[in-house]
């Protein structure tokens, strides 16, 4: 795999030619090659300079030239906001991993849509897919026109091939493709994940107040692939999200074909092991926001549209403290999912691969098993080593699919975890 261009948010220029990419200026009369400028907005082009998001590409062809859209009729389990099939619940959820699929099916056509929230034609809110796929995307495409799409697998590497490069995301590692870029998965075997699709302001790195300048996420972590492109004279499939719905079109070549490019706009990959964890070294637990990877910031400050928070291995050295996760209502609503080992609150249920929802103002926490363990233990330092869980966070209340609540993967008995708590014993 090639070379990654470092740094989060950065100004980046690449080319996979010498000498493909003008000097001085964006669109110059006569592009070097006879290749095609093309801008690639994913701001309004006078939002202000922090927050512009922008990259020049340089490409064999413009992507204006293309056949009309018709409706797709693949990906059968994918939804979009807003979610109005069933009313929301206040029920605590818990799914069970998603089988691998059989017959072949590659990763569109593996998409399924577990909830979300807001609505695609205002920009605001979230999505939760999951995904499960054994065969690579061939001679098509995809490109989300709704939002950008954060990728966590839990099985299996995927190489994604991007318009602005290719790039390796494994199991532990995320992928970052930003609204409107066109790319396509290839498996090394069978594959799964999940994915935040998300409608809203796109996702930064958190503010880190009086934490300082250095911590969590650091940006330099963060990878971006250099130009590469394919020049293949062969029909290719386009299949495009517009407003919650699947479109479809041919070209006669491939769609990757940008030879060099500048800007800050473009797809990305960070090792969730090289998260920076900030824990207590006193007492108390601290609030899950202390482990947040990326936040997507509403229009009320300190709420945001969607977190995406990650539970790493870390020290637990908390002195005369419950160390697990405490009993909690939260007016967010949170989307958890595990990519390996065994969740701390958890005893079990909670399978890598599998999900749970708990919604706005649910009571969640430790189950019994996990809770009289947790109070009996003896206080000293332990690491918690071998697991990696992860949350989506959201301002609103996240309303499942029919599909996710009839699905047998539900398990009906999720809230038997909290049973037979002892009622406390007053002097």
């Amino acid at each position: 795999m090639a070379n990654m261009l470092t740094g989060f948010g950065n100004h980046f220029a690449t080319e996979a030619v010498a000498g493909a990419l003008p000097q001085g200026q964006n669109s110059p009369q006569k592009v070097p090659f006879g290749l095609y400028a093309e801008q690639f907005s994913g701001t309004a082009f006078t939002a202000p300079r922090a927050e512009n998001k922008r990259s020049w590409l340089y490409r064999l062809r413009p992507t204006a030239s293309h056949r009309a859209f018709q409706l797709y009729q693949g990906a059968p389990l994918l939804r979009s906001g807003p979610f109005d099939e069933l009313p929301p619940t206040p029920n605590r959820l818990r799914w069970d991993p998603l089988p691998l699929p059989d017959p072949s099916i590659d990763f569109i056509d593996g998409l399924v849509t577990y909830g979300g929230n807001g609505d695609v034609a205002t920009g605001a809110g979230i999505a939760v897919h999951l995904y499960a796929a054994n065969s690579s995307m061939s001679r098509r495409a995809f490109q989300n026109a709704d939002g950008e799409m954060l990728i966590v697998p839990q099985q299996g590497a995927l190489t994604i091939v991007t318009e602005l490069g290719r790039f390796e995301v494994a199991p532990l590692q995320i992928g970052l493709i930003p609204c409107g870029v066109r790319f396509r998965v290839e498996l090394s075997g069978p594959s799964r994940g999940y994915i935040a699709e998300n409608y809203g302001h796109p996702f930064r790195l958190p503010d880190l107040g009086p934490i300082g300048a250095n911590g969590l996420a650091n940006p330099r972590d963060f990878e971006t692939p250099v130009a590469w492109f394919e020049d293949e004279d062969a029909p290719h499939e386009i299949i495009q999200k517009f407003q919650g719905k699947l479109w479809t079109t041919t070209l006669d070549h491939s769609p990757f074909d940008v030879v060099a490019w500048h800007g800050n706009l473009a797809p990305c990959r960070f090792d969730l092991r090289r998260f920076n964890t900030i824990n207590t070294v006193s007492f108390d637990h601290p609030d899950p926001s202390i482990f947040t990877v990326l936040t997507s910031p509403s229009e009320h400050h300190g709420t945001a549209n969607c977190d995406f928070v990650i539970f790493p291995p870390r020290w637990m050295v908390a002195e005369q403290t419950f160390r697990p996760p405490w009993f909690h209502r939260n007016v967010m609503s949170e989307f958890m999912g595990l990519i390996e080992g065994a969740y701390d609150a958890k005893e079990g249920g909670f399978a890598p691969g599998g999900v749970s929802l708990h919604n706005q103002m649910a009571g969640h926490g430790p189950d019994r098993v996990s809770y009289e363990k947790a109070i009996a233990t003896e206080l000293k330092p332990n690491k918690i080593e071998g697991t990696m869980a992860f949350m989506f966070e959201s301002r609103w209340v996240i309303r499942p699919t029919r599909w996710a609540v009839e699905s047998p993967l539900c398990q009906l008995d999720y809230d038997d975890c909290w049973a037979g708590f002892d009622k406390a014993k007053l002097p």
